[in-house]
This record gives C-alpha cells, sequence and structure tokens, in this order.
C-alpha cells in the first residue's frame, strides 16, 4: 500500500509508480462460467488502466479487480476520492470488510466522462450492500475502519471493450 496523509486527505494507492498495480487481483465472471476479462495494468508515467471485455455468454457479465486484504485504517474518513479518465461506461468502486473472496461487498457507482481525468469524491454513505451483484436489506452501512479490501468493476450488462485509467485513490475527510 502507498500511503500519505496530511490531515484532511489520506493516499492509499498511488498509481503513477506501478508498484501499487501489484497489489490488485483480477475477478471476473469466470468464478460462474462466463468469459469476461479484465485487468490491471502498470502505465507508463500516467498511473494503472483497468481494461478488457464484459461478454454476456454463458452468463456473464462483469469484470472486476480488487486489492489483496490489508487494514486501509479509514476510521474516521468521510468517504473515497478517486483520479481517473473514463470511457463514459458506468463503473463501480467495491469495498469488503472480509478477506473472503466471496460474501458482501459494498458498491457505489460512478461515471466519469470519457477522454478526460477527473475527480470523483464517494462518500462512504453512498455504498450499497451486495452479495453477487444483488443488493442486500437489513445489513449495516459500511464500516470504513473495517475496510480490508477495494476494487473496481464493470457490470450492468455493459458488453464489450472498457478502458478507465487511475492515477490516485485515496480517502477524504
Amino acid at each position: 500500500m502507498t500511503s500519505s496523509d496530511d490531515g484532511a486527505e489520506r493516499t492509499l494507492y498511488d498509481f503513477a509508480g506501478g508498484e501499487s498495480v501489484r497489489r490488485f487481483q483480477s475477478i471476473n465472471d469466470v468464478v460462474m462460467g462466463g468469459i469476461s476479462r479484465g485487468e490491471l495494468v502498470a502505465l507508463e508515467g500516467e498511473g494503472a488502466l483497468f481494461q478488457g471485455v464484459v461478454s454476456l455468454e454463458n452468463n456473464g457479465g462483469f469484470a472486476s479487480v480488487r486489492s489483496l486484504p490489508e487494514d486501509h485504517r479509514l476510521a474516521g474518513y468521510a468517504g473515497i476520492r478517486l483520479r481517473v479518465k473514463g470511457d463514459g461506461k458506468t463503473y463501480k468502486l467495491t469495498l469488503k470488510t472480509s478477506a473472503a473472496l466471496d460474501g458482501v461487498q459494498y458498491q457505489a457507482r460512478f461515471q466519469p466522462p470519457a477522454g478526460a481525468w477527473v475527480s470523483i469524491a464517494i462518500p462512504f454513505s453512498a455504498f450499497v450492500p451486495t452479495v453477487r451483484g444483488r443488493v442486500l436489506g437489513e445489513v449495516p452501512p459500511v464500516d470504513p475502519a473495517a475496510i480490508l479490501t477495494v476494487g473496481f468493476m464493470i457490470s450492468d450488462r455493459q458488453e464489450g471493450p472498457f478502458s478507465l485509467t487511475v492515477a490516485r485513490f485515496g480517502a477524504y475527510r
């Protein structure tokens, strides 16, 4: 984890150097028989690229990357801030409070404009608890102090190639 903290904002991952990319793993719909593919690759000096192809064949339809589990120490923070450049598609920022592959995953949608760098702030209150894409009721909101993994996902029947460039990923107060 790359971490810097100025009090108001804390960088969790700075993808400029390429080291942070190694802390992420791909989890695609092949886990349920699909053939979509997605990966996070380092870009020279620009950040990291979440790229791939979503296929609806074999009941598939999602691609994702997720950080390896670690204590992100986010108690007292209000949300996540991203510096991204999109392709016009809608993505989900994902958070997990368990190291298990499956289980509750908190998701928040965001749609950066195609081809332009933007900063996007997503409050923790915007994250919805889900399991395998289904929204759950009766589940407490995400506890920032318990967040172990963070990631990106594309789903919602957005078939075809995708690309989301990520420069920085952090928490804000």
